[in-house]
C-alpha cells in the first residue's frame, strides 16, 4: 500500500494532526474488512487450493468454497475494498481515481490472463464453476 501513500502523502500527514471524524472511523472499518477478506482468501488458497498466490507455487486444486462461493475473484474485491477504505479515511479524489484504475487493471488481467489460464488448468471444473459463480459480486 506504498503507492496510495505516495499519492496522498500530503493529505495523510494532515489527517493525523486533527481529531478523527466519522469518515476516518468508517474508512478504518472498511479497510479492515477488505484486509480480512484478503487474509480469508489466502487461507483458502493454502488449505483448499494447496498452493499460494505466487505463480511459482500455484494452487493445485480449484478453490470454490468460502468467499469463492460468492465471487470468482474475492481477493481483488478485498484489495479494492481496502483501497476504498483508504479513500474514505483520507477523503482523497486522487486516491479514488487510483482505486478505479486499479480495479480496471484487475478486470483486464482477470479476463485476459487469469481466466484463460484457469480454463486451461482446470478445464470443465472451472467452466462449471463459472456458470454458478459470478466474476465479481
Amino acid at each position: 500500500m506504498l503507492f496510495p501513500y505516495l499519492i496522498v502523502e500530503d493529505k495523510f500527514k494532515d489527517v493525523f494532526h486533527q481529531s478523527f471524524g466519522i469518515l476516518q472511523f468508517a474508512g478504518i472499518i472498511i479497510f479492515l474488512g477488505g484486509m480480512s477478506l484478503i487474509l480469508y482468501c489466502i487461507y483458502y488458497f493454502a488449505v483448499e487450493g494447496r498452493g499460494t498466490l505466487s505463480p511459482a507455487d500455484p494452487t493445485k486444486n480449484l478453490v470454490v468454497h468460502g468467499p469463492y462461493q460468492l465471487s470468482r475473484n474475492p481477493m481483488y474485491i478485498g484489495v479494492t475494498v481496502a483501497l476504498l477504505g483508504e479513500v474514505i479515511f483520507i477523503e482523497s479524489g486522487r486516491l479514488l481515481l487510483y482505486t478505479g484504475i486499479v480495479f480496471v487493471m484487475f478486470a483486464l488481467f482477470v479476463m485476459a490472463i487469469e481466466e484463460p489460464r484457469l480454463r486451461k488448468d482446470f478445464g470443465d471444473q472451472y467452466s462449471e464453476y463459472c456458470k454458478k459463480v459470478r466474476r465479481w459480486i
